[in-house]
């Protein structure tokens, strides 16, 4: 018998899960993982960002916070002023 998709995706998330809490650490507490060399290279590419994206693509793209609300304009609109040149 099969395992349904669903558990899957629950593994996934689990790792992908430590891969960016591991990742977080190791940048965090490791300074030569903070930028590039030619021991680490691009070490927060790999160890943050792509498991960031790869949790975030899995999820649908969904986003955590609310969506921005720009407060409405309460007055009217700017008018430009032609000056005369003397």
């Amino acid at each position: 018998m099969r395992n349904p998709p669903s558990i899957h995706l629950a593994w996934l998330d689990l790792m992908l899960r430590r891969a960016l809490l591991g990742g977080l650490a190791l940048v965090v507490l490791f300074p030569a993982a903070r930028g590039h060399s030619e021991w680490a290279g691009w070490a927060p590419l790999w160890l943050v960002g792509m498991p960031a994206s790869a949790l975030w693509a899995l999820h649908r793209f969904h986003v955590a916070w609310p969506p921005l609300r720009l407060p409405a304009r309460r007055g009217p609109q700017a008018v430009r002023v032609a000056r005369r040149m003397a």
